[in-house]
């Protein structure tokens, strides 16, 4: 399923536009900016399937570090700080992954 049938394609475009520059993410402004916090638990967790690439129930590190790239192909990846800072926002249970529900929290708490 294409991320644009759960969020608008301007609101993804917009959303990348402001992270373009290496270091600057911020997940919560981006999920706000995507549209992700005004979705249902329901669509939050078909967001998740997207990203989590090799549908194995996580996203893992490798797949956090190319997130923007599951929103739309021009999304750049994130830097390593990047990634582990989102890791770190994300995974409560110090696993080294996000798991649906983790994820779920996030977007809540963005």
């Amino acid at each position: 399923m294409p991320m644009t049938e759960l969020l608008a394609a301007a609101d993804i475009t917009k959303a990348l536009g402001a992270f373009q520059a290496p270091g600057s993410f911020d997940h919560k402004k981006f999920f706000q900016l995507v549209g992700l916090k005004k979705k249902t638990p329901e669509e939050v967790k078909k967001v998740f399937k997207i990203l989590d690439a090799d549908q194995s129930g996580y996203i893992e590190e490798d797949e956090l570090k190319s997130v923007l790239k599951g929103f739309a192909p021009e999304g750049r990846d994130l830097s390593d700080s990047e990634t582990k800072a989102l890791l770190a926002a994300g995974d409560e249970d110090h696993d080294g992954k996000i798991g649906a529900e983790e994820f779920a929290k996030m977007v809540a708490q963005a």
